[in-house]
Order: C-alpha cells, then sequence, then structure tokens
C-alpha cells in the first residue's frame, strides 16, 4: 500500500514558538488516521500546515506523489484534498442547496458566477446528492442552515467537503460540541465513508476516535509521543499521562 500523505520532518514556527516540532507521519492509501494530543499538542496547525493555510517553517508535505510544501490552498484542495474545520463555515441564511451549489462553485471554473443565475449541471447535481446522502440531509436541501440543528449544520459541512469527491478527508473535531445522539450519527456516518477515501481526524473524545480509525498518532508540545493501533493507544502509560490523565483531571 503507497502513502497518499507523506509529512517529512515538519516543523512550524512562530517567532521563538515551534507549534509543530519536527513530525513525521505517513499515511497509506485508504487508512483511517487519528491525530490526538492534549490542548495545545499543535494538532490543528499541523493540520493547517497540510492544507496550506500556514507555511510549513521547514520540512516537506507530499501528497499524492507530488511536493505540495509551497502549493497554495486552491491547489491542495483541487488536487484532492478537502477539510473541515472546529468551527462551522456556513452561509446561514442560505439553504442547504444553496451551500452545497456555493461548495460546488468553489471547484469549477465558474466559481465566480456564484448563485447568479448558474444552476448546477449533471454531474454537480449527482455529487450535491450524492454528498448529501452520506451525511443524511438529503430532506433538508430546502431548509436553511440556521433551522438546522448544530449536529445536522456539522453533517452540512460534512456534505460541503465530500461534495469534491476528495482523495483525502481531514476532519478537525467533527464531534466537538454535539449532543450524545449527534455524536452517534456523526460518527456513524463517518464509518459509512467509503474506505477508499483517505481519512485524517482531530477528536477529543478518545472513545469515538479510537472505535473509528485503523492507526494513531499522538502528539505533545508539537512534538510526536507516539504512533500505535487504537488497541495500544488504549493501554499506553504516554498516552494515559499526557492526554488521557489531563482530560480526566478537567473533567
Amino acid at each position: 500500500m503507497t502513502d497518499l500523505l507523506h509529512l517529512d520532518h515538519i516543523t512550524v514556527q512562530f517567532g521563538g514558538l515551534k507549534a509543530v516540532d519536527d513530525v513525521s507521519i505517513r499515511v497509506p492509501r485508504g487508512e483511517r488516521r487519528a491525530i490526538i494530543g492534549p490542548n495545545g499538542a499543535g494538532k490543528t496547525t499541523l493540520f493547517n500546515a497540510v492544507t496550506g493555510v500556514v507555511r510549513a517553517t521547514a520540512g516537506q508535505v507530499m501528497f499524492d506523489g507530488a511536493d505540495v510544501t509551497r502549493a497554495p490552498i486552491h491547489a491542495r484542495a483541487k488536487s484532492g484534498m478537502s477539510r473541515t474545520f472546529q468551527i462551522t463555515n456556513l452561509f446561514p441564511n442560505l439553504t442547504v442547496a444553496d451551500n452545497m451549489r456555493l461548495a460546488l462553485r468553489g471547484l469549477s471554473p465558474r466559481k465566480f458566477s456564484l448563485l447568479g443565475g448558474s444552476a448546477l449541471d449533471g454531474d454537480e447535481r449527482d455529487r450535491a446528492d450524492d454528498a448529501l446522502g452520506i451525511s443524511r440531509l438529503h430532506a433538508r436541501r430546502t431548509s436553511t442552515v440556521k433551522e438546522l440543528s448544530y449536529g445536522e449544520q456539522r453533517q452540512l459541512e460534512l456534505a460541503m467537503a465530500l461534495v469534491a469527491r476528495p482523495k483525502l478527508l481531514l476532519l478537525d473535531e467533527p464531534a466537538a460540541g454535539l449532543s450524545p445522539t449527534e455524536r452517534v450519527i456523526v460518527s456513524d456516518i463517518i464509518r459509512a465513508l467509503p474506505r477508499e477515501l483517505t481519512l485524517v481526524l482531530i477528536e477529543h473524545d478518545m472513545d469515538l476516535v479510537l472505535s473509528l480509525v485503523d492507526y494513531v498518532t499522538c502528539l505533545n508540545n508539537g512534538k510526536m509521543l507516539v504512533e500505535a493501533p487504537p488497541a495500544e493507544i488504549r493501554t499506553n502509560a504516554l498516552v494515559q499521562e499526557v492526554y488521557l490523565g489531563k482530560a480526566r483531571h478537567h473533567a
């Protein structure tokens, strides 16, 4: 199995702070990988370096065999990366269908036409329908975003990421702020994603994340702490100390 994503000695530095410090990760095609660690471990900054939101100070980002370390965000997205964020990034006064249309327009040469008189073509409609179906929102197509529950808004954000039919999907705390019932729905959606889709996710809910992934990378203070399958992570003393122990302390 070849690597879809290879991070080679990635460092991201802000002044004197190394938010990510010499991290190397290989994610094979089709793998489901979790990035875990306590607050401030560098997880989201690492995601930002992968997707181009921030520029790596040192190291190399290889994606699908190409060096994208200096590539802009839109080029990485076009090459097959798609991402959700910790905070929903939606248009609350527009319908679900219109939010999907905007997501599709961002992928299209017609992106600057946005909503003005630009109906979706057949392939775009199929993409939108597939993504909404996977995200369990097809029945809510005509609802405005502000009418959706918070959990449904997270589902819509996932649908907007899936509409690109990416090779790599990066999920930044997809269950953050959700009720127990909503967490079950989102975890079921993630679990049902096509296995050929490579998935990397950040999530603080350890029980949730360890039930969804094949392999886990744990960061602490910007550095790689340990990599192992979920069963080993559950009992790893270092992870217990820096992550699970702190989580129990704050509970």
